[in-house]
């Protein structure tokens, strides 16, 4: 078929159209200035979402990409974790016991691609080992038939194996008595005393595993994560575990938690693997462990803000803290034994319950605050060395976000 002049102007100018809009479609991430993509989930709707923002380089303002949000498979998305290549992201949503993968886009796009339950109910907290082998869910109430939110029982945690494409097993088998998970317990013979856990940590080298854990007594209600309720007079526990060559778990100290605190509610380790860091809700300070041979031992111990939610730590380490209590973040500094110098207090928007560094480490900091239904924003100055305010921060986010994840993007870097 041979067209005529006209017909051959219209068909070159519809080519160029197309590949105009095909090629600024692809530059809206590649050549642009979006360095990382930030994942916040919400859980004020009938069925979760997640919020999928962009980073700009040079400001480190906050963006939503066009088609945000994504539905995260289930009710009260509460945690989340990044597999260590990027390419998934996992999302606990705590009222239907189980963990979403879904695979990340070259565009920050979000596809779920496979659902596991936790072996207890109401799972709070999620890791990952730095070998994206194994994964690990600190879920509120061991899988025991009489255990239920009006008759509580010890925590327990829960391991999955991971293979090549992210997909997480269901929990792997640890023995007869406790056939897929791992009981909190404070001994092996005591089933009965009620110790829920807060946090779980896996360190950089993989060899062990820590969860943070209360009991409480006499209740106090509080505002987040969910309905939870805490007391004036708690006892606060962490947990330690070998990991063995198959994925199971040996707990150290003769099989029973060492003391930490009131109410420990997050936790952070370095990529050294020698020390982990430990916020307690209630005594607003952060404990430093040493954990080089597993067992945790005392360091030191530092005010932290009030009512503090999240730890993070930025590739210089510096250790940032979220203070729900008084709407802080904190920055520290790490010092040569592991302990921690304050370096600034930083006011950010109402009941921050999560902290982030940007995963292209930048120097962009952000914070998800809970009744504020913002994220804040900052950037390490290159002169003071304190953060300062992105671009006009705070942004908006949806209704009560709960936690933060990210990763890196090539865009540009001015």
């Amino acid at each position: 078929m041979k067209f005529g002049k006209p017909a051959q102007v219209a068909l070159i100018a519809a080519a160029a159209l197309a590949t105009a809009t095909l090629f600024t479609a692809c530059q809206q991430y590649t050549s642009t200035l979006t360095v990382d993509f930030l994942y916040v989930p919400s859980n004020q709707s009938a069925t979760g979402q997640i919020q999928v923002l962009e980073v700009d380089s040079e400001s480190g303002a906050l963006r939503p990409i066009p088609t945000s949000p994504f539905p995260s498979g289930g009710r009260n998305p509460i945690a989340e974790v990044v597999s260590p290549d990027d390419l998934n992201l996992y999302v606990v949503n705590e009222d239907d016991n189980d963990i979403v993968q879904m695979g990340i886009g070259t565009d920050g796009k979000l596809y779920p691609q496979n659902t596991v339950n936790s072996a207890g109910s109401f799972p709070v907290s999620i890791a990952i080992n730095s070998q994206g082998t194994y994964m690990y869910t600190a879920d509120t109430y061991s899988p025991i038939p009489s255990c239920s939110s009006t008759n509580p029982c010890p925590g327990d945690i829960s391991v999955y194996s991971v293979n090549s494409t992210g997909q997480p097993s269901t929990p792997i088998f640890n023995s007869d008595a406790n056939p897929n998970y791992w009981s909190l317990q404070l001994s092996p013979t005591n089933s009965k005393t009620v110790v829920t856990p807060t946090a779980v940590n896996v360190l950089a080298n993989g060899k062990y595993v820590y969860a943070t854990a209360y009991n409480p007594a006499t209740t106090v209600p509080v505002t987040y994560p969910t309905s939870d309720t805490y007391t004036a007079s708690n006892q606060g526990y962490l947990f330690a575990f070998a990991v063995n060559s198959d994925g199971t778990l040996t707990e150290l100290n003769n099989d029973q938690p060492i003391l930490s605190g009131m109410l420990p509610s997050a936790m952070v380790s370095d990529p050294t693997s020698q020390y982990l860091y430990v916020a307690d809700y209630q005594l607003g300070q952060i404990t430093v462990y040493s954990v080089q041979d597993g067992l945790p031992t005392v360091v030191s111990t530092i005010p932290s803000g009030s009512l503090p939610l999240s730890l993070s730590r930025d590739k210089a380490g510096n250790i940032y803290v979220a203070n729900a209590g008084d709407s802080t973040i904190k920055m520290y500094a790490t010092n040569s034994n592991g302990s921690l110098s304050l370096s600034g207090t930083y006011a950010v928007g109402t009941y921050p319950v999560a902290v982030l560094p940007d995963p292209h480490q930048l120097g962009f900091v952000y914070s998800a605050n809970f009744l504020g239904n913002t994220m804040s924003g900052f950037q390490l100055s290159v002169n003071s060395g304190a953060l300062v305010n992105t671009q006009n921060s705070p942004y908006p986010s949806m209704l009560q976000p709960t936690a933060i994840a990210g990763v890196p993007h090539a865009g540009s870097i001015h």
